[in-house]
């Protein structure tokens, strides 16, 4: 991909409310049938996400909102239950806060150093639990959610690529503008060389929606506290909730939240809330054969991929920086840190 074309895929576009409406009109009849056999899916507003998502282009918000359909009769993500991913739960790497934002987003909590498992598969598949659960969870009206990301106990070992790259085409590809706000807490020096070379490769708006934050920042804590209860927020994340992450309690609460989906999917209807979840999976075999524009990744997309794949080889020789992070100049460390909210 030229950079001149790459250039012109990251201006995003503004368009007037009856402008978004003939795009949405003009997918829906891209689609055809399928809008009908799966109308959750096919709503208004979740068109609308996925023409954000592909900056107003209707070719290509068709052809992704296809192959999400596609994947949801395949994949069947709202029946994913606990028993299905609960060893992959067992040390808290992905759980859903019991708190939202202050804006009412539901937090879903991320600790990429307590992998507790080899298998991408599985991985990927309590992921999807988890980003169902979090949707599922979402208030009324909100449909975006915040990722509070810590980085306790993350060393270069973390870093997977090919668990990275299945965790990018699920959350691009299927759950896209789900991303309200990626808090990184406490990343380590390599982490901040990791996402400097990743910045050029990702569209200005995801960009703008992460932030840095530092428990030894004042700055830092002002964005924590304007953005959460910080009675509620976990010390963990600079707030005074002492709890931390607790397996049996958690396992109860997503039992009754499967019990929830459960009760949502046999009564043939979904909350206005929860866009994602389908009504009639039984049909998956004859959608499915149905024809459908090729399968992958978008040449903008593949572009991506190869270069994460040099990225990683970069991120891994220079792994050696990671104990630097810890007996390094402190003051060094303050000077190299992005602007925060």
């Amino acid at each position: 991909m030229s950079f001149k074309k790459q250039r012109e895929s990251t201006i995003e576009k503004t368009l007037l409310p009856e402008e978004q409406q003939a795009k949405i009109d003009e997918v829906r009849k891209m689609i055809g049938p399928i809008a009908n056999k799966l109308p959750a899916l096919c709503s208004e507003a979740e068109i609308s996400r996925y023409l954000r998502a592909r900056n107003w282009n209707t070719k290509k918000a068709g052809k992704m909102l296809k192959e999400s359909i596609k994947w949801r009769l395949e994949y069947k993500p709202e029946k994913i239950r606990w028993e299905n991913i609960a060893h992959e739960a067992e040390t808290g790497k992905i759980y859903r806060a019991n708190y939202c934002d202050k804006y009412g987003r539901t937090v879903l909590v991320m600790r990429p150093g307590f992998q507790n498992t080899n298998a991408v598969n599985e991985q990927i598949l309590y992921l999807v639990y988890c980003m169902e659960n979090a949707i599922l969870n979402l208030n009324p009206d909100q449909e975006q959610m915040v990722w509070l990301i810590s980085f306790q106990r993350w060393n270069s070992s973390n870093i997977s690529l090919k668990v990275t790259r299945e965790t990018a085409k699920v959350l691009q590809n299927h759950y896209p503008e789900r991303l309200g706000l990626g808090i990184l807490y406490d990343p380590p020096k390599i982490f901040e060389s990791f996402w400097t070379m990743v910045k050029p490769f990702l569209e200005p708006k995801t960009f703008k929606k992460v932030r840095f934050v530092y428990s030894d920042n004042p700055q830092s804590q002002k964005t924590m506290e304007d953005l959460f209860d910080i009675e509620k927020l976990e010390s963990a994340f600079g707030g005074r909730n002492p709890s931390g992450f607790d397996y049996e309690a958690y396992a109860q609460r997503m039992k009754e939240d499967d019990k929830k989906m459960s009760d949502f999917i046999e009564s043939g209807c979904s909350p206005s809330y929860q866009p994602s979840i389908m009504s009639e999976s039984q049909q998956s075999d004859s959608l499915a054969s149905e024809g459908s524009d090729e399968a992958g990744l978008s040449s903008d997309d593949e572009a991506a991929s190869s270069n994460l794949e040099i990225i990683g080889d970069e991120i891994q020789d220079q792994s050696h920086h990671t104990n630097n992070v810890a007996n390094g100049d402190k003051n060094e460390t303050q000077m190299s840190k992005p602007a925060e909210l």
